[in-house]
């Protein structure tokens, strides 16, 4: 079976909601062993007892990715519990639409913080481990709106566009550790963050007329795109940016 993550560990960032929960779900679903990062107990909690509930283990770890003695205590938690990580999702991300004129100095700093140097931070402390076993996969969750330009939200496209090139720098640094880095740039998903503004008339619309798929993706429809990436399969991919957004960013 291609695919097969059995015997493998991976560790999933902002896991309590959104893409974290689907993600948990498809790795869960080929075999891997889960370790579950958010801020939110008790919602981590409920996506481990469903992950359980598939057969496979999973521990969930409270922690703000945005402070490195939280990211340091997950990695140990982790190593504590399975002896070991394999794949690394760096999922966890904000977003932040206002326009640049009126864009406060505050939600700049979180954009860049939670979407760039929680990922360095989370890559640096977990990839030590898998430096150690000379095997990983780590994936970026980044955006389509890493790749182009959009009319407002520039701390959004300004972070996401340095976490696809901090992707293709970190898999030409450790590919020598048969550690392979990717992104995955997510066109408009519903989460519960967005499904009510995807579903206006004036977005529909305006899908109409951006995306050649004239809709936004459905829920399962980035999980092949992880799977592929946090496979043994894909261990000649590293520093690419899959994008999954119905063409938008092909026109």
């Amino acid at each position: 079976m291609y695919f097969d993550l059995t015997g493998r560990v991976a560790v999933i960032t902002g896991a309590s909601s959104g893409f974290g929960v689907q993600f948990a779900r498809a790795l869960a679903g080929q075999g891997a062993d889960l370790v579950i990062i958010a801020r939110r107990k008790d919602k981590l909690e409920a996506v481990a007892e469903e992950i359980r509930g598939m057969g496979r283990k999973c521990l969930p770890v409270v922690a703000d990715v945005t402070k490195t003695e939280d990211i340091q205590n997950a990695v140990k938690a982790t190593i504590a519990e399975y002896g070991k990580v394999d794949i690394l999702v760096n999922n966890a991300g904000i977003g932040g639409e206002d326009p640049a004129e009126v864009m406060p100095d505050e939600q700049w700093y979180r954009a860049v913080n939670l979407n760039l140097t929680a990922m360095f931070t989370t890559s640096r402390e977990f990839g030590k481990e898998m430096i150690k076993n000379k095997y990983g996969r780590v994936i970026n969750v980044a955006s389509m709106y890493g790749l182009v330009g959009s009319y407002s939200g520039a701390a959004y496209h300004a972070s996401k566009g340095a976490a696809v090139n901090f992707t293709r720098a970190l898999g030409a640094e450790w590919a020598k550790y048969n550690i392979t880095v990717n992104a995955i740039c997510p066109g408009f998903f519903p989460t519960e963050l967005t499904e009510a503004a995807l579903n206006t008339d004036e977005f529909q619309n305006f899908m109409k007329a951006t995306v050649p798929m004239k809709r936004y993706g459905k829920d399962g429809e980035l999980n092949t795109a992880l799977l592929y990436l946090a496979a043994n399969e894909s261990g000649y991919t590293t520093g690419t940016a899959v994008v999954v957004d119905g063409g938008t960013t092909c026109v």
